[in-house]
């Protein structure tokens, strides 16, 4: 009798682990890639932290996860990649040295990116088509953006949109002959909500040039809306120190500016539909603005005609009572 049921249990087992690895090859994780082909992917798990590891990291449908404590050399890849990511949390890493971005963002929501340094990328920090909102890129530190254009941004938004986004408290600096930057903050094509704008608050930003396009905070590039650049200090930030070049209730508030005359500097302040599309219930309010232009006149303001003037524009401080010390010496603390 034991011997007829022996084999029964047999088959019985093969068969069970036969249809546990069929199962288990359908199943879905999110994965940690490395660029280099010669690595294996590492299978990773909610709640799992990427710890120390110097190879550029690539994440397709991940999320609950924390990336901290890398240092990556990103050469010919961006440092790291999220594509349809969300619930993810970047930081206190560095990350250096890649002709491509430093982090970049296709599709995601609720990442952020916090005490990070970016050194030696193209751009810091390029996010892209987000409709569910939550990019928050805070108290990181960036060094000398490369480019060339149409990258050179310490953070570019490009279609992102929803609520809960904001580039917020971050020190950023570009030293000339070092870096080769554009627009130092650029929201492009992006849009908040009425409740909820994009905001661009609290940053330092330190140097500019010699892009004859580039410059500080850019507002409404080829259209958004509900956008807000407040509290932000611009020294010497490029071509323009800050912008509204188009869209729907976009706003520069309370920042202060001081330029001084260098060959592609322009104007400190303005709001001027150079994406072609109109502008509409835009405020610019208690802006404290003293720039000079390549010719070493003050240059502070420009309102392109028929755009009609902003709320709050005759509460500005045009050639107000500033200068480089409005920053210390030394923003960039981390190497």
């Amino acid at each position: 009798m034991c011997i007829r049921i022996l084999p029964f249990f047999i088959s019985a087992i093969v068969i069970f682990i036969l249809l546990n690895a069929v199962l288990e090859s359908k199943r879905i994780i999110p994965r940690v890639l490395q660029d280099d082909p010669n690595n294996l992917p590492k299978a990773a798990t909610a709640g799992d932290k990427v710890g120390i590891n110097s190879s550029p990291v690539y994440l397709k449908d991940a999320h609950d996860l924390t990336i901290t404590g890398k240092t990556i050399v990103g050469g010919l890849v961006a440092d790291i990649t999220l594509i349809n990511c969300y619930n993810i949390h970047i930081t206190r890493n560095k990350l250096c040295h890649s002709v491509d971005v430093g982090i970049r963002l296709y599709k995601c929501k609720n990442i952020h990116v916090d005490n990070n340094y970016f050194n030696d990328v193209s751009s810091g920090l390029y996010a892209e088509k987000t409709n569910e909102g939550g990019i928050v890129v805070d108290h990181n530190q960036f060094l000398n953006m490369q480019g060339p254009f149409p990258r050179g941004q310490f953070v570019q938004f490009n279609n992102v949109n929803g609520p809960g986004n904001a580039i917020s408290y971050n020190r950023c600096e570009n030293i000339l002959g070092k870096s080769n930057p554009e627009d130092a903050i650029s929201l492009y094509k992006s849009n908040g909500t009425s409740q909820s704008p994009i905001m661009v608050k609290g940053n330092w930003i330190r140097g500019g040039g010699p892009s004859k396009t580039g410059g500080g905070i850019m507002l409404g590039d080829n259209g958004g809306s509900y956008l807000t650049a407040s509290y932000n200090i611009l020294i010497d930030p490029g071509q323009y120190g800050i912008a509204i070049s188009g869209g729907d209730h976009n706003s520069i508030v309370n920042n202060f500016i001081y330029c001084r005359s260098q060959s592609f500097t322009n104007v400190g302040l303005y709001v001027a539909s150079y994406s072609g599309g109109p502008i509409t219930n835009s405020k610019v309010a208690q802006n404290k603005v003293k720039c000079f232009n390549n010719k070493n006149n003050e240059n502070n303001v420009w309102l392109s005609p028929g755009t009609p003037m902003p709320i709050g524009w005759e509460t500005n401080s045009w050639g107000a009572n500033i200068g480089p010390s409005l920053l210390p010496a030394i923003i960039i603390t981390r190497n």
